[in-house]
């Protein structure tokens, strides 16, 4: 269907030509016919959600006061749970080469020569409600350079406008922006949780943006116990409004994280992110394999959590019965901790 799609749009487009100039042609059909928000929709909210934010060890989810404290190796376990009550300031860049801007069918000179890279700034802000509640806000602005094209025309002996190809390019804006706020009871032991709702709205044009609102419930669930720091975070996304000619946005992500602390702040961190999109009549899934090192350490005064992870995307989703996603994704993330004063 999507191939059908994509082959009529060109050919609409060659015949809109003989009515106006190239120039329109391509901007027409650049930035309104042609859909390439599957390319950016593999990527930018997905991979915005590996985050991890500092807390207090015996009690993950209410305070950190204590991870201000000198000893790394404490400090480091506490910046593993994602729904402390901390404040955190990370910046995180995903690049993923190898990446084919476009199916085959569409361009039959697109080739897995290209690279994705999506910066997220994503600031973390908690608020104690009462006692026995604090609410953890995360707002993911995701900045992406994403393989782009434009069509290219001509005009034969006749003057009449032609398609003649794809003007390869990169595009780069500001994405779809995700705030989600986590429900955290305050809890003695080793476990924590937390849940409440994430959104999503578009801040942009084609490809950089589903051009939906979408909305859905999220999950968190943290175990802390010696060096250990295991737990997961799922959430579902339903579009409810936006722009009509876009596709509806049906999509679910599932991100376990295991962490193993080492002397000196150093640490070991599995933390794949898995997603599926319902709504590709193709292969919607995303699972990629890896792991990571990284390592908590002050400058001065300011503690920084500091972590570089490779994945290797085993199943990777199709666009036109086409992989276009490259092989390797690679997170590199510095993540300035602001421990709350415990009250």
């Amino acid at each position: 269907m999507l191939r059908r799609f994509l082959l009529s749009t060109i050919a609409v487009s060659a015949l809109a030509g003989t009515c106006s100039t190239a120039q329109e042609i391509s901007e027409v059909e650049a930035q309104s016919r042609f859909d390439y928000s599957p390319l950016t929709e593999t990527e930018p909210d997905e991979i915005a959600q590996a985050q991890q934010i500092a807390s207090e060890d015996k009690a993950p989810g209410v305070v950190a006061a204590e991870a201000a404290g000198p000893d790394q190796a404490a400090l480091a376990k506490a910046a593993q749970n994602p729904i402390a009550s901390m404040i955190s300031i990370p910046f995180q860049w995903n690049a993923t080469p190898g990446t084919q801007w476009a199916p085959n069918s569409v361009d039959p000179d697109a080739k897995h020569d290209r690279v994705m890279n999506v910066v997220n700034v994503q600031p973390v802000f908690p608020f104690k409600l009462s006692d026995d509640w604090t609410l953890v806000t995360r707002t993911i602005v995701p900045f992406i350079n994403a393989p782009f094209a434009k069509p290219k025309f001509d005009l034969t002996p006749a003057g009449e406008p032609y398609f003649d190809g794809w003007r390869e390019k990169y595009t780069f804006g500001v994405g779809d922006v995700n705030p989600t706020g986590f429900f955290v009871p305050t809890l003695e032991g080793d476990f924590t949780f937390g849940f409440g709702p994430t959104l999503s709205f578009p801040s942009n044009k084609i490809p950089l943006s589903t051009g939906k609102w979408t909305a859905g419930p999220a999950l968190v669930g943290v175990y802390t116990k010696g060096p250990w720091v295991v737990g997961g975070l799922v959430n579902n996304m339903w579009s409810f409004a936006g722009d009509d000619d876009r596709k509806d946005v049906n999509k679910m992500l599932i991100q376990p994280f295991i962490n193993y602390n080492l002397p000196e702040g150093w640490y070991l961190s599995v933390s794949p992110i898995i997603t599926a999109d319902w709504e590709n009549e193709d292969n919607g899934w995303t699972v990629p394999v890896g792991a990571g090192v990284g390592r908590v350490f002050t400058l001065g005064k300011q503690p920084i959590n500091v972590s570089l992870h490779a994945y290797y995307n085993a199943i990777k989703p199709e666009i036109g019965g086409e992989e276009l996603m490259g092989d390797w994704t690679i997170r590199t993330q510095v993540q300035f901790l602001i421990p709350t004063a415990k009250k």
